[in-house]
C-alpha cells in the first residue's frame, strides 16, 4: 500500500520538516499538473488527476501535526475515524468519567451565558489537548523506531482520543462563543 509518506519519498515518521514539505509540495504540483497532460490520452489525463489529488491529501494531512498523528496510528490498524474503532471503547474510565465532568460544567457555563467560564475551560483544555498530542507524538516517534508496539499504539492511540475529544469540545465553546457575540 503507498502512504502519505511515499507521495513525497519520505521515511515514515511522526517528525517531519514542513518547510522542506512545502518545497516538495509545489515542485511535485508543478509536475503532475493535470494541465501538463490536456492534450493527452484520457487515461494519461486521469493518472496526473489521480496522481494530483493524492498529493493534496497526502501534503494536507503530513503537513498538520495532529493529522499527521491520526494517520500514522492507522497505519498501525487503529482508526479512530471509524465510530465503531475498538480504541474509543477501551479508553480509561478515569478520561471517560473527567469527559462526563467537563461536559456538565460546560452545558451549565452555557445554560447560564457564562461565556468568562467556557473560555477559561476551553484554556485549560487548550492545554490537556497539546499534552495528550504530545504524549501520542513521543508514543509514535518510539513506535516508528520499532519497539514495543503494542503497548505504544494503545499509548498513542489514548492519547489521540482525548485529542479528538478536546478538539470537539474546543469546537463547542467557540461556537458558544459566537452565538454569544452574534
Amino acid at each position: 500500500m503507498r502512504t502519505h509518506f511515499d507521495v513525497f519519498g519520505l521515511p515514515r515518521a511522526y517528525d517531519v520538516d514542513v518547510p522542506a514539505l512545502e518545497k516538495l509540495y509545489r515542485e511535485l504540483s508543478l509536475r503532475w499538473h493535470p494541465d501538463r497532460v490536456a492534450q493527452a490520452d484520457a487515461r494519461e489525463r486521469l493518472k496526473a488527476l489521480e496522481g494530483t489529488t493524492a498529493l493534496n491529501e497526502a501534503f494536507k494531512t503530513l503537513k498538520d501535526p495532529v493529522r499527521r498523528a491520526f494517520y500514522l496510528l492507522k497505519l498501525h490498524g487503529i482508526d479512530l475515524d471509524r465510530e465503531d474503532a475498538g480504541a474509543q471503547k477501551d479508553m480509561p474510565l478515569e478520561f471517560l468519567e473527567e469527559v462526563m465532568e467537563l461536559r456538565e460544567a460546560l452545558d451549565g457555563a452555557m445554560e447560564k451565558k457564562d461565556l468568562p467560564r467556557a473560555r477559561a475551560m476551553a484554556t485549560d483544555v487548550e492545554a490537556r489537548s497539546k499534552a495528550a498530542l504530545a504524549e501520542a507524538a513521543g508514543a509514535l516517534r518510539t513506535l516508528e523506531g520499532g519497539s514495543g508496539e503494542a503497548d505504544l499504539v494503545k499509548k498513542a492511540s489514548h492519547a489521540l482520543g482525548r485529542v479528538r475529544y478536546f478538539t470537539r469540545f474546543l469546537e463547542q465553546v467557540d461556537a458558544f462563543e459566537e452565538e454569544s457575540l452574534s
